[in-house]
């Protein structure tokens, strides 16, 4: 019989959930899971020459585009500027309220431990709102869920004060292409601003081939994947890209198994 299950990944900007978990999206949504995507951020200053209120209108198309792409119930983008996100009260109730009308089994979010503070703000809202979750006097107008969701980090590679642990691996080989198309719509980012971030200042999309493309997001981004592949997975399994998860000992603990369990399509 099957077990539909639901994922709620959310991530700082648009295009962080995409990057994390994009692959992992589209297995389970082609085996009829659900799976949403949050940005609490509204990207408006991912770039290096356009103004804040175009950017963020373009970035939510984006968003849009690669939903569409990976099946997901919805891509929704938060009110909140970049570089100035706060883990305010009013920023927690907006999260629960979230979590609580998704109704997911399983929340995904960022790590504390990151170089961007609106990712460690993100990481920080989303500890928070695992327990409030369940607090019915809190945010009254939501009905808590009937089910507390196991809550869960991306990948990420910082190592102090603690290194990541993956407590679930999915391979992606067989949606990498998808994943690339995903990645491919966040034109603003891997195109524009990142290089430019980058220190590639006169770099030049639309003088690029598509395999160019695929080159440049597979050395730049996929090496990351490609990383987790050669670190987390056994020697008899062999594979190239590797999405990781850990579980959070905020919200419902489950056993290892169960949690790897949770993340097979």
């Amino acid at each position: 019989m099957f077990n539909e299950k639901r994922f709620l990944v959310i991530g700082a900007h648009p295009d962080d959930a995409d990057l994390v978990f994009g692959g992992t999206a589209l297995k389970l949504t082609k085996a009829g899971h659900q799976v949403k995507f949050v940005s609490v951020a509204n990207g408006d200053g991912g770039h290096q020459s356009m103004d804040r209120k175009e950017l963020a209108e373009r970035r939510y198309a984006e968003t849009q585009a690669s939903a569409k792409i990976a099946g997901l119930e919805e891509y929704q983008v938060l009110d909140n500027s970049d570089c100035t996100l706060e883990a305010s009260l009013e920023n927690r109730a907006k999260i629960v309220r979230i979590i609580r009308e998704f109704e997911p089994d399983v929340v995904i979010s960022h790590r504390i431990y990151d170089y961007h503070a609106d990712h460690r703000a993100t990481s920080q809202l989303v500890q928070d709102a695992s327990f409030m979750v369940t607090v019915p006097l809190y945010c009254p107008e939501v009905p808590v869920p009937d089910v507390w969701p196991v809550f869960a980090y991306s990948w990420d590679r910082f190592q102090q004060p603690v290194s990541f642990r993956a407590d679930a691996t999915v391979i992606i080989d067989d949606v990498i292409g998808e994943k690339l198309a995903m990645m491919n719509c966040h034109t603003s980012q891997f195109y524009e601003w990142l290089p430019w971030n980058k220190g590639y200042k006169d770099f030049n999309v639309n003088t690029m081939t598509e395999e160019q493309k695929v080159r440049w997001l597979t050395e730049n981004w996929l090496c990351r994947n490609a990383k987790q592949a050669e670190i987390y997975l056994p020697e008899d399994q062999k594979a190239v890209y590797v999405e990781s998860f850990e579980q959070s000992e905020y919200g419902r603990m489950v056993s290892t198994e169960e949690f790897a369990r949770l993340f097979s399509c």
